[in-house]
């Protein structure tokens, strides 16, 4: 697993080991986040050298009572980054894992997929983009806008770089459905169904059946969510670890195709696309594993 970047050097408070503050001239900085910088300071405690530690372990390198290293530990634990294995010891998990692939950069990842969203755009004339989810948004990696008539009128002004809502893209609920189910949880959780097009799902358990579906079929369909006359489809990328990273979607003015039309005729085209990138990323299906 990736190693979180260290924060800025810790000292005791007050020389019991009951409390810290960091060091150096981050301290006057108004903004500055301390229980952030505790939560950094402890992932970064676990390297390939040191894989598993324990409360006592990460208490004693950092400088921090047990209860309040617990408290943290805990907290990584509930959000996915943390995971307690036996004898109460933890190790990273999961969510530390797409932590480093969302921070991989987006411009090799741009450059792996670039030349196949350019070839899709061509032969469909509808716009293209690669996104990944970055917190509680979907940022756009890459994007090309079709050449057929009315492409521009869904446009919206989107760039490489430009950040999305997940509820209501394509690309953002086919990254929510594949995410682990207590990851998935926590950010419907925090989700807020701000409505921006005429279909936008307004309640949250018409979104958990959505992302249920979407899981199973692999493809996500936004109907008018984002915004009016907007269709769109989305299908995954996957690491050579079998985790969906990414997600190439496909745009669309309903004027000039219908949402079945978009789904029948260039969904599998779309797919084939995603899969060529994946392939590009390492990753290989069950049946290329087999005698591998």
């Amino acid at each position: 697993m990736p190693r979180v970047a260290a924060p800025p050097p810790l000292a005791n408070a007050n020389g019991n080991g009951s409390g810290w503050e960091p060091v150096g001239p981050i301290m006057s900085e108004p903004r500055f986040s301390q229980s952030l910088e505790r939560g950094l300071a402890i992932l970064s405690c676990f390297t390939p050298a040191r894989p598993v530690l324990g409360i006592a372990d990460l208490a004693s390198e950092l400088g921090m009572s047990r209860s309040t290293t617990h408290r943290y530990v805990i907290t990584l634990a509930r959000l996915g980054y943390l995971v307690q294995g036996a004898r109460r010891k933890y190790s990273l998990a999961l969510g530390v894992t797409d932590l480093g692939i969302a921070t991989m950069s987006a411009t090799d990842l741009r450059e792996h997929a670039h030349f196949y969203l350019q070839e899709l755009c061509a032969r469909t004339g509808f716009t293209v983009s690669l996104s990944t989810l970055d917190g509680p948004e979907v940022m756009l990696v890459d994007r090309m806008r079709g050449a057929r008539r009315a492409q521009r009128l869904i446009d919206l002004g989107h760039t490489p770089g430009s950040r999305l809502p997940v509820h209501c893209t394509a690309a953002g609920k086919l990254l929510l459905a594949d995410l682990p189910d207590q990851l998935q949880r926590e950010w419907l959780g925090d989700l807020q169904l701000v409505k921006h097009g005429p279909k936008t799902i307004k309640s949250k358990t018409a979104l958990r059946e959505e992302l249920r579906r979407i899981h199973d079929e692999s493809l996500a369909v936004a109907d008018e969510e984002l915004a009016p006359d907007m269709l769109a489809i989305a299908a995954p990328v996957r690491s050579s670890t079998r985790e969906t990273i990414a997600a190439a979607s496909m745009t669309a003015h309903s004027s000039t195709i219908t949402l079945d039309e978009l789904i029948d005729a260039l969904g599998p085209h779309l797919i084939s696309t995603a899969d060529r990138i994946s392939a590009r990323l390492g990753y290989r299906r069950d049946d290329e594993r087999v005698g591998g």
